[in-house]
């Protein structure tokens, strides 16, 4: 079955369209699972490209398994007449979904707060490195051109290509 669009509307009449419409969207939300598990690996890995090279991938299935969702809502009668095993495998598959998708969030939040952390300790050990101490203590020297701190705003330089 083919994914519909916004002008084409999905209507469910007998059994077999019950089935496929089932069928559908269990394809694109497997397909989805697969995609965010490769993604959390990569992550978990420190692959970050990698693991953010399927974006666009993720979301056209996302936005099919989405529209698998209002296909089906549109047509719950049908599909509780029809298939009421698809639905009750939608289900469950949407609660398997769930952890995984709650895991791939606390991978990338992981991701993020280790590399915000990295950046933070990075700044601070070059602004450390360039305040001299005198006997144990920071110590600034007075700017030769009349403003106080004489040090503190050193740019950070990061190289995107890592």
């Amino acid at each position: 079955m083919s994914a519909p669009t916004e002008s084409q509307s999905v209507r469910v009449v007998d059994r077999a369209g019950a089935v496929a419409l089932v069928a559908g969207i269990l394809a694109s939300l497997q397909a989805l699972e697969a995609v965010m598990g490769r993604e959390s690996d990569h992550v978990r890995r420190g692959r970050l490209r990698e693991g953010l090279a399927e974006t666009e991938h993720k979301t056209a299935l996302s936005a099919a398994y989405l529209q698998g969702l209002e296909a089906a809502k549109a047509n719950a009668i049908a599909l509780s007449r029809f298939a009421p095993e698809g639905i009750e495998s939608l289900k469950a598959a949407h609660r398997r979904f769930t952890v995984i998708v709650e895991t791939n969030q606390m991978v990338l939040a992981t991701a993020r707060t280790v590399s915000e952390s990295l950046v933070k300790t990075l700044a601070e050990e070059m602004n450390r490195a360039r305040t001299p101490t005198i006997y144990g203590r920071p110590s600034h020297a007075p700017s030769p051109y009349g403003r106080g701190g004489g040090g503190y705003s050193q740019p950070l330089i990061l190289s995107r290509s890592l």
